[in-house]
């Protein structure tokens, strides 16, 4: 696993800062996966660049750039 340097960490932060709301799409995470078109929050951006999230469903399971398909509903 490469984690993201510093300059693409801050762009992350940047484009899904706290707050944002986000509907998933699909989840790869094939053993317990967010239900498809759930939405939720985003809570904060780890230093590995994890997309951590309050689900409405009280889940918070973290969302990954590029594995996970997502689309952002409203800003932070």
């Amino acid at each position: 696993m490469q984690f993201p340097n510093e300059r693409q960490l801050q762009a992350l932060r940047e484009r899904y800062p706290v707050g944002t709301r986000i509907r998933l799409i699909r989840m790869a995470d094939d053993i317990a996966p967010v239900p498809p078109g759930m939405t939720g929050s985003v809570a904060i951006i780890d230093d590995a660049g994890n997309i951590h999230m309050k689900w409405d469903n009280g889940r918070s399971l973290a969302l990954i750039e590029g594995a996970d398909e997502f689309e952002v509903i409203s800003g932070g």
